[in-house]
């Protein structure tokens, strides 16, 4: 149990950790935003009822494990989530709440992609 609070530090590392070697070379790719996300990541709200609304990422490389971004976006943002397995759209994160600005910069501050990746929707 304390193993995964210890990789959760300053230091994330949002990569499937598949142990050994190849664990360390996922580690190493992760430290480049470019090899680690090449499509377009798209964010965007979904109005639900009233002033309520819901936030959301799809796009992200399979490689990188999306349950510590959520986690972390969680913690940092201080809204709910979940994961969501689509078949067309493979796996969507959902925050509460409009987080369409505060991910983009999370995105780009913990080097998962680059600016030009990624493109917000709405306005």
């Amino acid at each position: 149990m304390t193993d995964a609070l210890d990789s959760l530090g300053p230091q994330f590392d949002f990569a499937d950790d598949l142990g050994g070697e190849s664990g360390q070379k996922a580690k190493q790719d992760s430290s480049n935003a470019q090899d680690v996300q090449s499509n377009y990541i798209h964010i965007r709200t979904q109005q639900r009822n009233g002033r309520k609304s819901l936030t959301t990422l799809q796009g992200i490389n399979p490689k990188i494990n999306k349950k510590v971004i959520l986690k972390e976006c969680k913690k940092k943002f201080n809204c709910n989530g979940t994961i969501v397995d689509d078949p067309d759209l493979g796996q969507i994160i959902q925050l509460q709440g409009d987080q369409r600005k505060v991910v983009a910069q999370f995105l780009i501050d913990e080097k998962i992609a680059k600016k030009d990746v990624i493109k917000i929707h709405g306005s």
